[in-house]
């Protein structure tokens, strides 16, 4: 096995490493901020579902112009912006997602443009103080799928949201904090075997803290 190969793949290893541990931070922070967010559509959703159901010629209400429309329209026009803002923060980890993807990519083009110089024994062989390539490349693997299905599914569930279905928008808070529940990622589990991210992140920080 090539000793200069072997040292530019932990170089290129532990540059990937360290751009996953400052893009999760990123990723939380992002994730974060959309809970607030999911949160205020349930009970828009509960307002808009009561102002469908009442009838207000029947209310001490009903001398005010085009009231019931007035407030419909209010409270689309909130469900709008939030929308908008939850779109916005899916923009942003989907940077998040595409630039942990790019140095995962960059780490396995050089890794397969250099298999010749390459042996599996030295591959798979592990230290006390350093995991195997074989193992980091897996943990890579991981994370950006992770990260991937994460993010299709968080996308996935706000095209669902629309002010047509009142009871999808209700729901929608509890569908998105289950997401990454343990149950969120058993599911995921079951298209593609990993760890979870979060023991991912501590073989992330394993690694760079011991380089």
């Amino acid at each position: 096995m090539s000793s200069a190969v072997l040292l530019s793949l932990h170089q290129q290893l532990k540059k990937c490493f360290e751009t996953l541990k400052a893009n999760k931070s990123i990723w939380d922070s992002e994730l974060a901020e959309c809970k607030p967010l999911m949160s205020s559509l349930g009970p828009l959703a509960v307002q808009l579902k009561a102002l469908k159901n009442v009838q207000i010629a029947n209310t001490p209400l009903a001398n005010i112009p085009s009231l019931q429309e007035r407030l419909h329209y209010k409270l689309s026009l909130a469900v709008d912006s939030v929308l908008g803002k939850l779109a916005e923060k899916m923009d942003a980890l989907q940077r998040v997602r595409d630039a942990i993807s790019l140095q995962v990519s960059a780490v396995f083009q050089f890794y397969e443009k250099n298999t010749d110089n390459l042996d599996i024994a030295g591959c798979v062989s592990r230290s006390d103080i350093c995991p195997s390539i074989s193992d980091m490349l897996e943990w890579l693997q991981d994370a950006d799928r992770y990260y991937h299905l994460q993010l299709v599914q968080r996308r996935n569930l706000l095209q669902t949201l629309t002010p047509s279905d009142l009871t999808l928008m209700e729901t929608a808070p509890k569908r998105w904090e289950s997401l990454h529940s343990a149950s969120g990622e058993e599911r995921i589990a079951d298209i593609s075997p990993f760890p979870r991210v979060d023991k991912v992140a501590l073989f992330v920080s394993f690694f760079v803290e011991t380089e």
